[in-house]
């Protein structure tokens, strides 16, 4: 593990003043990840653990239910989706479920039986129609009714958490976003809709639960190849004060994976985001990274 060298000084994108590097971690190793010490998955012998992915037709929903299926020696994947269209895009079979997470009833045979959940829904802006980027000025964004970060981030994830501790889940990994601690950051202003509030409520009341959980807060999400980077761990935002505070789709899925993998990742709450390509080394040792993780919120 790398960290930054303590007399570099970074500008904010904040203000016009500089500050001493942010406290985040640079996690890289040559090493194998070695014998996981099996959280959730199957045991040498044991039947693979049913792990179900809610928000599965989504960009980042739709790479970790494929990375289970790939791995059905340790798991045996499930998907919640919200639409038909969505369960076809994903050429989900009957391993995919149509459901409304912000009705409980509805998620209540997505979840019966599973031995883990991973969150990964989230309120969708849609931009009001109009817009002429030529005319200069911003765009102006909304949710469609009932559709909000309140239904969405707030209330339809605290319905899956209680629904997986209805049923007994054994661990649940919860997908946020970087920028919680600051009530003004832009995505919150987005269709007034105070995104990133409503997320950190779900994770809190996740963390209060007393369900052994993960929850990652993800940098910019990208569409790139995953496993080539090297993976920077942060705490309270600071991630966003430096020029690293992206991540590719598909190295938040398999972080997501890994979670499961290692009793290290329990309990545990964390920023997330990558070096770019080719600088530092990628990122195989999961079970050190989430080891070096001292924040449970």
């Amino acid at each position: 593990m790398t960290t930054a060298a303590a007399a570099m000084r970074l500008s904010s994108p904040f203000s016009g003043h500089t500050l001493l590097p942010p406290r985040h971690r640079v996690v890289s190793s040559r090493r194998g990840p070695g014998r996981a010490a099996l959280a959730v998955s199957a045991a040498a012998g044991g039947l693979p653990a049913t792990v179900l992915v809610t928000g599965a037709g989504g960009r980042t929903g739709q790479i970790v239910y494929k990375k289970l299926k790939e791995r059905a020696g340790q798991f045996t994947a499930r998907g919640l989706v919200r639409t038909q269209d969505s369960k076809g895009k994903i050429g989900g079979g009957d391993d995919v479920l149509v459901g409304d997470i912000r009705d409980l009833g509805s998620i209540a045979a997505a979840v019966e039986g599973i031995d883990a959940l991973v969150i990964l829904t989230s309120a969708v802006p849609k931009m009001k129609p109009g817009f002429d980027p030529s005319k200069g000025g911003r765009p102006e964004f909304y949710f469609d009714q009932g559709s909000d970060p309140e239904q969405v981030d707030w209330l339809g994830q605290k319905n899956q958490i209680d629904a997986a501790k209805s049923i007994g889940v054994k661990q649940i990994v919860l997908v946020g976003s970087m920028g919680g601690t600051d009530l003004n950051h832009p995505l919150n202003k987005l269709g007034n809709g105070n995104i990133l509030v409503w997320k950190r409520k779900a994770e809190q009341y996740l963390a209060d639960s007393g369900l052994p959980y993960t929850i990652i807060r993800a940098g910019g999400l990208q569409d790139k190849d995953g496993g080539v980077r090297e993976l920077i761990i942060g705490k309270d935002d600071e991630i966003l004060k430096t020029e690293t505070k992206t991540i590719a789709r598909a190295d938040v899925a398999e972080v997501c994976i890994q979670a499961l993998l290692f009793e290290e990742a329990r309990f545990k709450a964390f920023d997330l985001a990558s070096k770019p390509e080719g600088e530092g080394t990628p990122t195989t040792d999961f079970k050190s990274v989430f080891a070096q993780i001292a924040t449970r919120f």
